[in-house]
């Protein structure tokens, strides 16, 4: 059985695709793209889909990952391309591995999030940030499917900083981008918890709903202060690894006849 990790986007209009209905365009592209799935056991055997970490409905992304297994190879850049013609523009497949190592969803351990804040001036943004920071911890309260629950959203973040304002916008508005790196905690703290504590902490309250991207995601290296690529192992475990069968039976497929 081979499995194959891959990388997909969330952009545009398709950010507020929740992840069941994700799910369901994804089957139907496994279909399209006639992909032999591998299937699970028991009465309702489904495609063997294991999914990492979905970013929250309505936020964009660089950087969600999938796992797929099949039941006969197939050559991963190739598999890629098929997928991503079949799904719909906004989600596109990006990138894809084969898998060599274990543990991809251990791998997801931080996220860098962009945050676009129209009507809020840089300055406003760079005092809420540094008042952030400065805090030792900063409540907020979100709803859960339990009630609501307090919980500290310092904790979580690495770093946060203003970058400066895109050359897209309009001069006459103002427009503050922030720069976010949050590790992947109990409970979960999302972009719009970080709102929430730059609310509480110096009252920043952007007038129109934030555009949220999820740049990257991956482990957090502590040494650079970086995230990691997660599928960056399974390359290179598969450079030193012999080709599976759908890779050499491509490159000993003949070239056709000389001229």
């Amino acid at each position: 059985m081979q499995r194959i990790r891959l990388r997909y986007t969330k952009r545009g209009r398709l950010r507020f695709t929740s992840h069941r209905d994700f799910q369901r365009a994804f089957e139907r592209a496994l279909r399209r793209a006639e992909v032999p799935m591998a299937y699970s056991a028991g009465f309702t055997p489904h495609p063997r889909v294991s999914y990492a970490n979905a970013a929250p409905t309505g936020t964009g992304s660089e950087a969600e990952y999938l796992e797929i297994a099949l039941a006969a190879p197939r050559d991963p850049q190739k598999l890629r391309e098929l997928l991503d013609e079949s799904m719909p523009t906004g989600l596109d497949i990006i990138d894809a591995v084969e898998a060599r190592t274990s543990g991809l969803a251990d791998r997801l351990t931080a996220s860098v999030w962009e945050l676009r804040l129209d009507g809020v001036e840089p300055a406003e943004a760079e005092r809420a940030v540094a008042a952030f920071l400065a805090a030792e911890s900063v409540e907020v309260q979100r709803r859960t499917k339990n009630g609501m629950r307090t919980f500290d959203t310092r904790g979580a973040v690495v770093s946060l900083e203003t970058l400066p304002a895109p050359a897209d916008r309009p001069l006459d508005q103002a427009c503050a981008i922030l720069r976010l790196v949050v590790r992947h905690l109990t409970p979960a703290v999302r972009p719009d918890d970080v709102l929430s504590g730059l609310r509480a902490v110096a009252d920043l309250a952007p007038p129109v709903p934030s555009a949220v991207t999820r740049l990257a995601q991956g482990l957090f290296d502590e040494e650079s202060g970086t995230v990691t690529d997660p599928l960056a192992p399974d390359r290179e475990a598969d450079t030193a690894a012999p080709p599976t069968a759908a890779v050499a039976a491509d490159a000993k497929a003949p070239e056709g006849p000389a001229a």
